[in-house]
């Protein structure tokens, strides 16, 4: 018997197109039911079917939820008279795409990237509303049935006990999104040689700066390394943040900060590995539930991580696992600052720590996607 599958995720990026390849190499069918799909290195492969719908829109609220209700009707109406002989596979994008199994019975996984109702809450919507009190019932329901309830960390496996039994929640890693990405040491990076960064100690920021993001307190820690004049902040990628940290380091009269823009695709392995030590930052309310994408790039460049997130996060357990870096409360500004010192003292621990880095990333490569069939 031919074995067919639908995958349905509105927004499709490398993640998705790796873990669509790992079915296509099982499954004599399969489709991909997306409103976008942003290509990285590994295209989809030549048997996969792409059937478009609307593209999730999040330049506003009101768009937001638009795309988000007019995808999962049409999605309804593919799975109903299109797919009606496959497998589905959704991935919680958009958010009730999966509660349509509800209605529409035949075999189903599910993919939690975002865990609802939980996530209401960030509009206001506690346990005690209608809407959240419903999503949680038909969770218990959707999940019990799935042949899979798959995530992405322990934190968040441990939010869908709620809903499920353990058993019945199996965690896989993330991974990176470029297999260019490696070491490259700074007497032969050409990102290095532009910038004219040699001879410096550079603590990297590469990512959103957005409200999400305590890139701010890096200002605190230059304040109490400023007599350093080797160390430089470098922080590279734009968000709502970035204009008001420039002004407070023009107000603290700080010299040691250099701000570029996004960097194109081609440059990332030459910039990440320009970092000595690479900052991730976390808010409380993600913390305990998420690993940023880009920890996963910088594991691959071998980079020694210093994480302001707090010690019960997702971030706290993989460099207490691979022992690749230190994490520290947003407060913690004296010794954040120390560590940095400590890694420029010391060069081999600094290396010890990179040599970790490499070995995590082992762990975390798109032969992971296989994991998910």
């Amino acid at each position: 018997m031919k074995k067919n599958v639908v995958l349905v995720n509105q927004s499709t990026g490398y993640l998705m197109i790796d873990i669509v390849n790992a079915y296509a190499a099982q499954y004599d069918q399969v489709a991909l039911i997306a409103g976008s799909i942003k290509y990285s290195e590994r295209s989809l492969a030549d048997k996969v079917t792409v059937d478009k719908i609307i593209a999730y829109d999040r330049n506003s609220a009101i768009r937001r939820v638009f795309t988000w209700l007019y995808g999962t009707m049409q999605i309804l109406f593919k799975l109903l008279f299109k797919y009606r002989r496959y497998e589905v596979v959704y991935v919680t994008n958009p958010p009730m795409s999966y509660l349509l199994a509800y209605f529409i019975h035949r075999p189903y996984s599910i993919i939690v990237y975002d865990i609802y109702p939980e996530a209401l809450k960030n509009i206001g919507i506690t346990e005690h509303h209608p809407i959240y009190r419903l999503w949680a019932k038909w969770n218990k329901r959707l999940f019990a049935k799935a042949q899979k309830v798959i995530t992405l960390s322990e934190g968040m496996g441990k939010v869908l006990e709620l809903y499920v039994n353990r058993s019945q929640i199996k965690v896989i890693y993330n991974w990176s999104a470029s297999e260019k990405l490696h070491p490259i040491g700074k007497e032969t990076n050409s990102f290095v040689k532009q910038h004219g960064l040699e001879n410096k100690f550079i603590v990297l920021y590469s990512g959103n700066i957005g409200y999400t993001h305590n890139v701010e307190c890096l200002v605190d820690i230059a304040k109490c390394l400023k007599d350093d004049p080797s160390i430089l902040f470098l922080i590279i990628g734009e968000g709502k943040k970035k204009e008001m940290i420039q002004d407070m380091v023009s107000k603290a009269q700080l010299t040691s900060f250099r701000f570029l823009t996004w960097q194109n695709k081609d440059v990332l392995p030459y910039s990440l590995s320009a970092a000595d030590v690479a900052v991730i930052t976390l808010n409380d309310d993600t913390a305990q539930v998420s690993v940023p994408s880009k920890t996963y790039n910088l594991l691959a460049v071998g980079a020694p991580l210093m994480c302001i997130s707090p010690q019960n996060s997702e971030l706290a357990r993989l460099v207490s696992k691979f022992q690749n870096g230190s994490c520290f409360g947003k407060e913690d500004t004296e010794n954040m600052a120390a560590y940095i010192s400590k890694l420029k003292a010391h060069p081999e621990i600094r290396n010890e720590l990179s040599v970790n880095s490499l070995q995590a990333a082992q762990s975390f490569t798109y032969q992971n996607a296989k994991e998910y069939v």
